[in-house]
């Protein structure tokens, strides 16, 4: 006799596919942790998806170009204003704020403030960041609840955030001499600008918490 098993699925993620790469590193990471998670360029599939994944490498110039031309830059406006759960990572932080130095670009808007590069008087000290670097809390969230002090992860950026609310700053990090936001978030949005996918378990477990987020602060 034949015994047919129901397989519970997890949560249904949507992660925006707008030429930024790293797109299948994110979604093999939600499988990882059993999310439900598929690429979409389609503006339409963007707005309507459940949760919303905004990830990305490269220069913010070329994103908001891409964004543009797809009509994603919109979508995912309208995917904000909805109240369903928004994480960017990365790249994905940095042009959720308004304004960019890299390409002096317009970005999203969707967080006051603006992303700046890294300068340093000191010629060792090498931009961009790159390697594991201490995320330290300095806002309570749902998401950071599990996040243990001194938790490591992995950066690969040169330029920073500078939201114009501290209440936006979810957490902070040291480069140099340059504290800065690595975490984000506003309403329904959290971003990292470290990477959640390359950041082993730490990373895959915020990836989890996200996945069972309402969106409430």
């Amino acid at each position: 006799m034949m015994v047919l098993v129901e397989l519970r699925m997890g949560p249904s993620v949507t992660i925006v596919d707008y030429d930024a790469g790293n797109l299948r590193s994110v979604q093999r990471a939600c499988e990882a942790v059993g999310l439900r998670a598929k690429i979409s360029g389609d503006p339409e599939v963007v707005r309507r998806a459940d949760r919303l994944i905004f990830p990305g490498v490269g220069t913010a110039e070329t994103a908001m170009v891409t964004l543009a031309r797809l009509g994603l830059d919109e979508a995912v406006v309208t995917f904000f204003k909805t109240g369903r759960p928004l994480l960017g990572i990365c790249l994905g932080l940095q042009i959720l704020l308004e304004h960019t130095k890299e390409g002096d670009r317009d970005c999203l808007g969707i967080i006051p403030g603006r992303c700046k590069r890294f300068e340093f008087g000191d010629p060792d000290l090498k931009v961009p960041q790159i390697g594991w670097n201490e995320v330290s809390q300095s806002a309570d969230h749902a998401l950071l609840t599990g996040v243990p002090a001194g938790a490591e992860f992995y950066f690969v950026h040169s330029y920073f955030a500078m939201p114009d609310k501290a209440s936006h700053v979810l957490a902070e990090t040291t480069f140099g001499d340059r504290t800065f936001a690595s975490v984000i978030g506003r309403d329904n949005v959290f971003a990292t600008q470290f990477h959640l996918e390359k950041s082993g378990r730490f990373g895959l477990d915020l990836l989890a918490a996200f996945g069972q987020w309402d969106g409430a602060v």
